[in-house]
């Protein structure tokens, strides 16, 4: 198998060390050839809306039989940002996101309450005048694909498996799993750091850990594009890490190809202390940086599953799960 400090080839590749046609014969899949073979290729646009829109895509799901987290109530327009504030005035934790947001951008975590004021998930507090600004800003499409007017999304606060607390500042991880015409073909855990402000972005800082998709476990680690063996805040090893009821988690993400009928999707996921996988979002195009987690690139992977025939292309969700689980394992790849 080819390992790879993702950013150290890419300074070289900037110096004029490393050519793209190295990247390429090491399986690393660059942006114009996912842009190009793989969205435009298998992903029909017409079904961009399943999951461009937050809204639809749990609709989606709920048909699907898919878990998702709980939506208390959706608003379409800024005349119901009234209504918004009397919905959450009972609660103690809810989330506020935009349906079309993305990157994670707009999305409001509020984990608990001193009197007046709602604490966020950082500790920091904010008042009801702050939400409702937050609100008339997703209504106007601050945080929208192309900036046009959003409906606001109020969920109820996902009750964290706590497995993952040790590997994580201030947020929560979730599970990135690339499907392939239906494969799974790669995943990555997202751990929050101080550096990220909390958020699972690994742009902004965040750790990015490599799963094997057969066992579940941690099988490489980086933070900025270098390599890492621990949380930079907590000190906890990664080497330990593994996702508990793991064939369910991916079997889910599986699934998500009938749900959005999209050939190269991501799917992230969260785990619930009591129901287990929930499917928070889906992307239909989904970043490359999963490549820097595993320390391996999609390339070889997603040519091996176009050259599969149409009868194993035709299998049903556990078939391609198991298969995948057989063949996409940290020590059999390439």
């Amino acid at each position: 198998m080819l390992h790879f400090s993702f950013k150290h080839l890419i300074n070289k590749v900037r110096g004029g060390m490393v050519s793209p046609l190295t990247l390429h014969d090491m399986g690393v899949l660059g942006m114009n050839a996912r842009n190009i073979n793989y969205i435009a290729r298998y992903n029909d646009r017409k079904k961009f809306p399943i999951v461009d829109d937050k809204l639809n895509t749990k609709h989606a799901a709920r048909r699907a039989d898919i878990p998702v987290p709980e939506l208390i109530e959706s608003f379409e327009t800024p005349a119901s940002r009234k209504r918004v504030m009397e919905v959450i005035d009972p609660l103690w934790k809810f989330v506020i996101k935009p349906a079309r947001g993305s990157g994670g951008k707009g999305i409001l975590v509020i984990a608990g309450r001193n009197g007046d004021k709602y604490k966020k998930i950082s500790g920091s507090e904010v008042e009801a005048l702050d939400i409702l600004r937050h609100v008339n800003n997703i209504h106007s499409g601050l945080y929208s694909l192309g900036g046009k007017p959003d409906r606001v999304m109020v969920e109820a606060l996902v009750d964290f498996d706590p497995v993952f607390q040790d590997y994580s500042f201030e947020g929560v991880p979730d599970i990135r799993v690339i499907v392939f015409r239906g494969f799974p073909v790669m995943a990555m855990l997202r751990c929050s750091t101080h550096d990220s402000d909390g958020k699972a972005n690994l742009h902004q800082g965040a750790v990015g850990v490599g799963i094997d998709l057969a066992t579940g476990r941690s099988c490489h680690a980086v933070q900025r594009g270098l390599r890492i063996n621990r949380h930079p805040d907590t000190e906890v090893h990664f080497d330990k890490l593994k996702v508990p009821g793991w064939y369910d988690l991916v079997r889910l993400a599986a699934s998500c190809y009938e749900m959005t009928d999209l050939g190269y999707l991501g799917c992230d996921i969260v785990l619930d202390r009591e129901r287990g996988p929930l499917l928070l979002e889906a992307n239909a195009r989904p970043g490359l940086a999963i490549q820097v987690a595993n320390g391996v690139g999609l390339r070889q992977r997603l040519k091996f599953i176009e050259e599969l025939d149409e009868d194993m292309l035709n299998k049903n969700v556990d078939e391609r799960v198991a298969f995948s689980m057989r063949k996409f394992t940290a020590d059999t790849v390439d």
